[in-house]
């Protein structure tokens, strides 16, 4: 029986290879085309065609020269950063921050706002995003997605926020009117997401394909990472680990009445760390401030570090011992505020009530990582839209 021939295959194996290019300038640029005819396998002639057209379309350019041996020296390609601009916005109860990165993820522009004085959130969102790429000199036409990471539930289905304890005037609908205003794609993402993606990028789980993220903050939440690709559960209530019911918290009721505190968030949040950490006669205007006061205090902390590593290790293991993964990260400023003096105390607590015995370490993207992962997100998107678009 004849093999049956697959229409457009010369146009998908271009596509392939111009995408294996593309990520190779990415990561390992400049070079030259015989640098990429080796890297990719390709024939010398076929490499030449591949830059040559993306060449064409804007998507390399030539940035300088290497010197050989006889004849002219090689032209080296990059990735042209400007081909396209994407922009991760984290919002929270007081302010938005809004960057611009280039298609190569560099951050060239940054704008932070309050929003502590104002009811419009599709108002603060367009200034933050309109100034990001004004200061990154980049033209709103080139603008390819926004992505935003935000407290809360995000509806998986339609990308819609549908709770935000913390955002009383973000609601349904707010999706589409920002994407109307802006007039590009938009999309949302739950905050504990986005900073578990800025983690798995280049944190302290970058090449683990397998992992949970704690975060611990003035709320508790849960990022879950399998085979890759984050779990968001059918309602996007997956993570919402402050409502577990653990041991030593009381179980609450109608838990939508503004004011209620789940389980598990009433015994590690930060105004539970707080009292706590005054109780060992450690004081600070924040949790993280409690929890950096007992690591610096040496072997005067380790009663409430051990305390604060008891109560979160209730959580963490009813988590692991279901899951089962290879590498918990703590993070949220109470998480990374305790290291590895606090890791490594959860991580002994955790094998000693359950078979599970996962690493326990702390995250390593201290600066903004939820508009890190917003924007690791719109890139990865963007990414795909661009690059997989190069046969045109």
């Amino acid at each position: 029986m004849a093999a049956t021939r697959l229409p457009g295959t010369p146009r998908l194996l271009r596509a392939l290879n111009d995408r294996a290019a593309l990520e190779l300038l990415l990561t390992r640029g400049p070079l030259t085309r015989a640098q990429l005819g080796e890297m990719t396998g390709l024939s010398k002639v076929t490499a030449s065609q591949l830059v040559e057209r993306l060449e064409e379309r804007g998507l390399v350019r030539r940035v300088g020269e290497q010197a050989g041996g006889r004849g002219p020296n090689a032209q080296l390609y990059a990735v042209t950063p400007g081909s396209a601009h994407v922009i991760g916005v984290e919002v929270g109860p007081d302010r938005v921050i809004a960057s611009c990165a280039d298609i190569t993820g560099a951050i060239i522009g940054r704008v932070e706002h309050s929003t502590k004085d104002t009811d419009d959130p599709v108002g603060v969102v367009h200034s933050a995003v309109i100034q990001a790429a004004g200061r990154a000199g980049a033209d709103m036409s080139s603008v390819r997605r926004v992505v935003l990471g935000t407290p809360g539930l995000v509806d998986p289905e339609s990308g819609e926020i549908s709770f935000a304890y913390d955002l009383p005037r973000w609601h349904r609908g707010l999706l589409d009117d920002l994407r109307r205003d802006l007039n590009i794609p938009v999309s949302f993402g739950n905050d504990v997401n986005m900073a578990a993606v800025a983690e798995a990028h280049n944190g302290a789980a970058e090449g683990v394909k397998d992992f949970v993220m704690i975060w611990v903050d003035r709320g508790v939440g849960l990022a879950t990472m399998i085979n890759g690709k984050l779990h968001q559960g059918v309602s996007g209530a997956a993570g919402e680990i402050g409502w577990l019911p653990v041991p030593g918290a009381e179980v609450p009721r109608n838990v939508t009445r503004r004011g209620v505190r789940g389980s598990f968030q009433t015994l590690v949040g930060a105004d539970t760390v707080k009292a706590v950490g005054k109780q060992h006669g450690f004081r600070g205007a924040e949790g993280a401030d409690v929890v950096r006061a007992a690591v610096a205090a040496g072997p005067a902390g380790e009663p409430f570090l051990d305390e604060l590593a008891g109560r979160l290790a209730l959580g963490v293991a009813s988590i692991c011992v279901v899951l089962d993964p290879p590498l918990v990260v703590l993070s949220g400023e109470i998480g990374q505020a305790g290291g590895t003096e606090l890791a490594s105390r959860v991580e002994r607590e955790v094998a000693a009530m359950t078979l599970v015995t996962p690493k326990v370490v702390p995250g390593q993207v201290a600066v903004e990582p939820v508009m890190h992962g917003a924007l690791r997100t719109a890139l990865d998107a963007v990414r795909d839209e661009v690059f997989g678009s190069t046969t045109g």
